[in-house]
């Protein structure tokens, strides 16, 4: 099966590609993609790994690895996150976005995750809402990535969709990750989560570009129609 341009808002301009597929054991009540089931009627399967998706990936480009689903959630077998690691490591002269919300998983992996990897987390606020599921708390999130993880590799933390946070602690939960790079995004799916003012993440942007780029998803125009970081290239 041919690799699928991203269409969305998580990363535009990259591809997709999923190997491991099936209901993210997470239960984030505003997935994306148990909305996108819903809509048309799918019934979700359990996790499981479609061999048919060991494709050739060809080269020069930016791939998001696992969009459909936490590929990284603890109810996934090793052997699968083992032979799509195996898989990318045939196809060097790519970039590979790993995201999840459970990034102390991929310390048992570090060996075997190529530099081309930039790897991240999603923490979308420093609180713990019910709205997010059975995940590790963002703090979790941010002390298991920076503890997973090598120097050699991009790291990244996203912060969508945005949910109203505790002034400083949000800025001082991220800076534990020792992010690379920090995406900031609205949410785009209509869920009616509890968001920030204007004057919050206006601050939290400022204090976040003391310590990492920030990088602001065209989503976030809806709570913060102006600011100068919008449209500026970046090397992914």
């Amino acid at each position: 099966m041919p690799l699928n341009r991203s269409t969305g808002n998580m990363y535009p301009n990259v591809f997709t590609w999923n190997v491991i597929k099936g209901i993210c054991s997470h239960k984030c009540s505003y997935c994306y993609m148990a909305k996108l089931r819903k809509r048309f009627k799918q019934v979700g399967r359990e996790p499981h790994f479609d061999e048919k998706e060991l494709i050739n990936l060809g080269s020069g480009k930016t791939i998001f690895v696992g969009s459909s689903t936490d590929m990284w959630a603890k109810n996934i077998p090793d052997v699968w996150i083992w032979t799509v690691l195996n898989h990318i490591k045939k196809y060097p002269f790519n970039i590979y976005l790993f995201q999840t919300k459970n990034p102390s998983r991929y310390f048992m992996f570090s060996n075997e995750l190529p530099n081309n990897c930039h790897l991240g987390t999603t923490i979308e606020t420093n609180r713990e809402y019910g709205y997010m599921g059975n995940t590790p708390s963002p703090l979790d999130r941010a002390i298991g990535l920076k503890d997973a993880t090598s120097r050699e590799r991009m790291m990244f933390v996203t912060i969508e969709p945005i949910i109203d946070f505790d002034a400083g602690t949000l800025e001082a939960t991220i800076m534990r990750a020792k992010p690379d790079y920090c995406n900031i995004g609205a949410d785009s799916g209509n869920n009616h989560l509890p968001e920030p003012s204007r004057e919050k993440i206006i601050d939290l942007i400022e204090g976040l570009k003391k310590f990492t780029e920030v990088r602001l998803k065209d989503n976030l125009r809806r709570l913060l129609p102006e600011h100068e970081l919008y449209g500026r290239k970046h090397d992914i």
